[in-house]
């Protein structure tokens, strides 16, 4: 079973991380739509945060994964958030089992195929040998010479912790990331199709929602609407944070 943090009384909201992400990087605003009468689920996904590992990794079985977390807690209506990897695994659920699915929130991904474009991530990442006990600022270090752009080292960086008392570890699993990297650009079968309202949100200084995508977006989402956060990029959640909210409200 998933892991999962959940918050507040009401309709069921939950909110898919991205890749190398984790439910912690969606508590804030995950308690501010608590004020709006949901109970919000932040999940963490297979190989990631506090979640089981596993070397089975593509989104048909993460979504197989969300839907045995919402059968288990007999979860009806739900409203779907989900980022980056996150929106590929709602999408994906959401055209498998619509009758689960009542609102679907997708941020900075479309339904198309991305090639893989985290290898300087994986090489940072994989450059980290906590054989050598090296302490949080040692990982910082060398993290630092792949990677300058301070929000996605403090992002990754989120994921280091005391995996025994004496040595740190990541909490993804990198192995797995390392072999099946491929997964995460999968685009959404043609056919697949969700006929209830959706919301797509892009970030204005990203390039993962494109205009030339929205004929692709309304052919699986003909309800679509497409929004764009101004003043930010992929992590659009994080980087205004204010303005993310907001589009959610009103589409809420």
């Amino acid at each position: 079973m998933l892991y999962s943090k959940i918050e507040g009384e009401g309709k069921p909201f939950l909110i898919i991380h991205g890749f190398l992400g984790m439910s912690d990087n969606w508590k804030t605003l995950g308690l501010q739509f608590v004020q709006l009468g949901f109970q919000i689920h932040l999940l963490d996904m297979r190989n990631h945060g506090k979640s089981f590992h596993s070397d089975e990794f593509n989104y048909e079985i993460m979504v197989e994964d969300v839907k045995a977390y919402i059968d288990f807690h007999q979860l009806q209506h739900v409203t779907l958030l989900g980022h980056s990897m996150g929106g590929k695994i709602a999408m994906l659920f959401a055209t498998i089992y619509p009758e689960y699915v009542e609102k679907l929130i997708i941020a900075d991904i479309g339904p198309k195929y991305y090639a893989p474009h985290h290898q300087t991530i994986l090489e940072a990442l994989n450059a980290v040998d906590f054989s050598k006990k090296p302490n949080r600022s040692e990982v910082d270090e060398i993290i630092s010479k792949y990677i300058s752009d301070f929000g996605t080292k403090q992002f990754l960086l989120k994921n280091v912790y005391w995996k025994t008392p004496e040595e740190l570890g990541f909490r993804f699993n990198l192995p797995v990331f390392n072999e099946k990297i491929s997964e995460i650009g999968t685009a959404l079968p043609f056919e697949n199709y969700f006929d209830k309202p959706v919301l797509f949100l892009r970030g204005d200084k990203s390039d993962y929602i494109l205009d030339a995508d929205f004929e692709t977006i309304l052919h699986h989402f003909p309800l679509a609407i497409i929004n764009t956060i101004p003043n930010a990029g992929h992590w659009l959640q994080a980087e205004n944070p204010k303005a993310f909210y907001c589009e959610v409200e009103k589409f809420l």
